[in-house]
């Protein structure tokens, strides 16, 4: 008995262990874009309509990690002799690399704010680091369904030809600005 109050008594002391979260990404409600210099003349965009991915978040510890895969032939600019253009060997070569991933295993807060995400960026099956800038971040209940969300919009910078795309350089911007709004229902 005696071990029975002292055990409840000790477990009432210690701090209870924060848990972490797994969420995964709404493909209805992410879309990575992206911005380049279209020969000096204009910034062209376009998006990518398939994504998948998990989120894990420990808010106590203010760690997380994500991973974000985009299918590459969902790319769309709006035009489509150009997304077939996109999708060929000058650009994302998508018969031999259908798929973009992002995998982060830092997250950097400042206070309860997320403000990076940091890891690499694996794309045309070249791997490089990359920080991704976080401007907007949430968690709450989402009101349609009082589920768990979390959302997020950040970006970065890239150089398309870290990646082998090389056709068009320098008229074609090489820096390409890559956004990622993104949404993810907390798993059950």
């Amino acid at each position: 008995m005696k071990r029975a109050l002292l055990a409840a008594a000790m477990s009432m002391a210690l701090p209870a262990l924060a848990e972490v979260e797994s969420y995964t990404i709404d493909p209805r409600h992410t879309f990575p874009m992206y911005e380049v210099n279209h020969l000096t003349f204009s910034i062209q965009r376009g998006r990518f309509n398939k994504t998948r991915g998990k989120i894990t978040l420990d808010p106590e510890a203010k760690t997380g990690s994500a991973e974000v895969v985009v299918d590459t032939a969902s790319v769309s600019s709006g035009l489509e002799q150009l997304d077939q253009r996109l999708r060929g060997e000058d650009f994302f070569d998508v018969a031999k690399y259908p798929e973009m991933t992002f995998k982060s295993t830092e997250f950097v807060f400042e206070g309860d704010r997320l403000r990076q995400a940091r890891g690499t960026l694996t794309l045309n099956g070249i791997t490089k680091p990359i920080t991704f800038e976080v401007t907007h971040f949430k968690c709450g209940l989402f009101p349609l369904n009082m589920k768990k969300v979390c959302g997020a919009d950040m970006s970065t910078i890239i150089k398309r030809s870290d990646f082998g795309m090389k056709y068009l350089l320098p008229t074609l911007g090489d820096e390409v600005l890559l956004r990622v709004n993104v949404e993810a229902g907390k798993d059950p």
